[in-house]
């Protein structure tokens, strides 16, 4: 869409805010079931639907009341986390959700397992609420967000002012489209981390982070040491399409590479193209209210089996090896060292572009998509 061109990455030409599209081609049987899918969708939502009762039950109700007893509510957590969100993932069309491990080096024979213990930190790309729940269901941890002030309006004095303009400079076709100019937003910095429950991640996906709040904010690191499960972390701080991988924060101030005292698990999650009888699994841009409820029913409407592409880095080239050289992966580290040596690892498992927006300009673009709906 040629008004949201401004958002347009200008060294790759991709845009990673914008939901994607199916071809516009018309479908005449998937025409023709369209009154099946939505009965099938209606049917799949009121069972999630009931699915999130029973674990509000038993997470925040029982769970709760069992809190003086630590290992009697882990036990109700995991009952009221793992099983119900492998049952969501089976609703919604997941039968089966394959992983592979990726490793750097040809010809190497992975010889571990991921197996994310208290404290460690698992790190990957965020493009929907999908992710989050088979998190949830591989690993029952613990979810943060990230606090930070909002974006103020960019200027030149801030921020490197970007010219792009699409197609090739021969004055017809795709060239004859005007040309913009655009500024990157600065990076904010982050204030802090909240722990936040399955729900709360959930329906914040697509959206960007909060400012601070009379909410106790802590440090990343702080959380880990005291969390009794593995911590997931998001750098990108807000989802994409899943087209190219945003800007990381700098999320991990102070941490050392190779990491000490906890394990760093790296992994890139990649969708499907939408398809006119598969709708896209991507989850960009929030509703305004009972998110992600619409995109639920949308995806839900699918009658052929949902997939999902997860790749795994090994834990024996993951930064916290302590044989991992910062060097071969980054030449020039940033003040961030371990953000950019995660952004790299992440863009190469999952073969995915970088681009040089982050939530900073995902702000901007749902200021600006909100304006003209």
């Amino acid at each position: 869409m040629e008004k949201f061109s401004s958002f347009r990455d200008p060294g790759t030409g991709i845009q990673p805010f914008l939901a994607p599209v199916p071809p516009q081609e018309r479908d005449l049987f998937v025409t023709i079931l369209t009154p099946v899918r939505a009965v099938v969708a209606v049917t799949r939502t009121v069972l999630i639907i009931v699915l999130i009762s029973i674990h509000c039950v038993l997470v925040h109700v029982i769970g709760f009341i069992c809190r003086p007893v630590p290992p009697l509510q882990d036990v109700i957590s995991w009952l009221g986390t793992v099983l119900l969100a492998r049952l969501a993932l089976y609703v919604i069309g997941f039968w089966s959700v394959s992983t592979e491990l990726i490793v750097r080096k040809r010809g190497k024979i992975p010889e571990n397992k991921w197996n994310p213990r208290a404290g460690d930190l698992i790190v990957s790309n965020w493009s929907s609420w999908i992710e989050v729940l088979w998190l949830a269901y591989k690993y029952n941890p613990l979810f943060v967000l990230p606090v930070a002030n909002a974006p103020a309006a960019s200027s030149p004095r801030d921020a490197s002012s970007i010219s792009y303009t699409p197609g090739r400079k021969t004055g017809t076709g795709s060239a004859a489209i005007s040309s913009f100019d655009r500024v990157l937003s600065s990076p904010e910095v982050i204030r802090g981390f909240r722990q936040v429950s399955l729900l709360d991640i959930i329906s914040s996906t697509g959206n960007t982070p909060s400012a601070p709040s009379s909410v106790h904010l802590r440090s990343l690191d702080d959380i880990r040491r005291s969390a009794r499960r593995p911590v997931v972390v998001f750098p990108e701080c807000t989802t994409s399409n899943g087209r190219g991988l945003l800007r990381f924060a700098d999320v991990f101030n102070g941490a050392s590479v190779p990491t000490k005292g906890y394990n760093l698990f790296l992994m890139c999650v990649r969708y499907d193209p939408p398809t006119a009888s598969q709708p896209s699994l991507s989850h960009s841009v929030p509703a305004a209210t009972l998110n992600p409820l619409r995109h639920l029913l949308q995806i839900c409407t699918s009658l052929s089996p949902q997939s999902i592409s997860i790749r795994q880095l090994p834990l024996s080239e993951s930064p916290s090896s302590q044989l991992f050289i910062v060097n071969e992966v980054v030449p020039e580290p940033r003040s961030d060292v371990l953000a950019e040596v995660c952004a790299v690892l992440i863009a190469r498992m999952g073969k995915m572009k970088r681009v040089g927006f982050g939530w900073e300009d995902k702000y901007a673009f749902l200021d600006f998509y909100r304006g003209r709906r």
